[in-house]
């Protein structure tokens, strides 16, 4: 099946025009759903339990109805829709305290529109520079047994600009396993601040905030050299008890690194929806046009209103390999209206307000197991 509306909303120079993108991503909607129905046979008897039919997307209400796949049951199960040859790259979820994780394959079509994606966000954010960088990474150094979605995106990022070196807060053992070495990332903060390079962070933001604090507290204050930002991604995960507000955080990052927050830049995703949510300079995270997002109720799984808090359900036609176009998170979330926000993009912001327990979208988990079953509703 030709690809003709999905590369061509991921050819856009225009990554939060929602309005004039709408037609396209709704046709490129169908054209993937259509594929998926096709190609993956337990993709096909969900839509076929669910009484829903992929060519009668022509609307965005049409998408409400599309059936969702919950994080949860992909952790559990996984789905192709290509032969293992046409997976070029594969990348798993961080997984839950019990170790279960998401495996997500990509082909070259699907990577080639998440670069696409990523060129025209990263131009877009001022994230591309020819000017050589230091990286300070808190997250995991790259290793041939880690295949984790975080690991893989933390490198991709030192690529917006030259690596004049990548430092890592988790270092990878001869042995196997992990070692947080704070110390040594003070320490680069301390010998870069000086370099007259510029400094990038990227990673875990409870791993960033707790080393601050702990500089803060020792009296030290630095001033990173003109050009270096302060970037966040991958969420607070266990830590999310500690969790501060983004004023506290932002003024943490001016008065121990000198950083201003204009150059603090938070990212969200997930592997199961690969799309580059980037926040503005007012720090919200507008919806791109290669994606959507719905807010369901917790109870009934019906939309709410903007404004409303609710379970947070992302789509995207990128994807190809495997059937990602709707996925239920266990994130609660708010849409706000993009109008007035002081950016001045229209696009509606996303507000992730925390995680909900597994045991709070069992129901849904267990009825798209029951169709996989051969019954049940989804």
């Amino acid at each position: 099946m030709i690809k003709i509306e999905m590369n061509r909303l991921f050819l856009s120079r225009k990554p939060y025009d929602i309005k004039a993108s709408e037609a396209r991503f709704v046709a490129a909607m169908r054209e993937n759903a259509i594929y998926q129905y096709e190609h993956c046979p337990d993709y096909k008897r969900i839509l076929d339990e669910a009484g829903f039919d992929p060519a009668s997307i022509y609307h965005l209400d049409d998408l409400v109805r599309l059936p969702f796949l919950p994080t949860v049951y992909l952790k559990h199960h996984k789905m192709y829709s290509m032969p293992k040859h046409s997976i070029l790259i594969k990348a798993t979820s961080s997984g839950t305290s019990s170790g279960v994780k998401s495996e997500i394959g990509f082909d070259a079509g699907s990577l080639l529109r998440g670069l696409c994606m990523v060129i025209t966000v990263g131009k877009y954010h001022h994230l591309w520079s020819l000017k050589p960088v230091h990286y300070l990474i808190f997250g995991f150094q790259p290793a041939l047994d880690n295949q984790t979605a975080i690991s893989k995106t933390a490198l991709g990022f030192t690529f917006f600009a030259p690596a004049l070196s990548r430092t890592y807060a988790l270092r990878h053992q001869r042995g196997g396993g992990y070692a947080l070495d704070m110390e040594g990332m003070k320490q680069a903060f301390i010998k870069y601040a000086k370099s007259g390079a510029p400094v990038r962070t990227i990673g875990f933001p409870a791993y960033t905030y707790f080393l601050l604090k702990e500089m803060k507290e020792a009296g030290i204050k630095l001033k990173l050299p003109k050009g270096s930002l302060v970037t966040l991604g991958g969420g607070w995960k266990q830590f999310y008890a500690q969790k501060v507000e983004k004023q506290d955080f932002y003024d943490l990052v001016w008065e121990v690194l000198g950083v201003p927050h204009e150059n603090i830049v938070e990212f969200f995703g997930a592997v199961e929806h690969p799309i580059l949510y980037t926040d503005c300079r007012a720090h919200h995270f507008h919806v791109p046009a290669y994606s959507r997002v719905i807010i369901r109720d917790p109870e009934t799984f019906e939309p709410v209103s903007d404004g409303q808090v609710g379970l947070l359900n992302l789509l995207t036609p990128m994807v190809r390999s495997v059937p990602l176009l709707s996925i239920m998170t266990d994130d609660l979330g708010i849409l706000h209206s993009g109008e007035k926000c002081p950016c001045g993009e229209t696009s509606p912001w996303l507000e992730i307000i925390g995680r909900v327990g597994v045991k709070d979208i069992v129901t849904c988990a267990a009825g798209a197991q029951e169709i996989l079953n051969g019954g049940g509703k989804s």
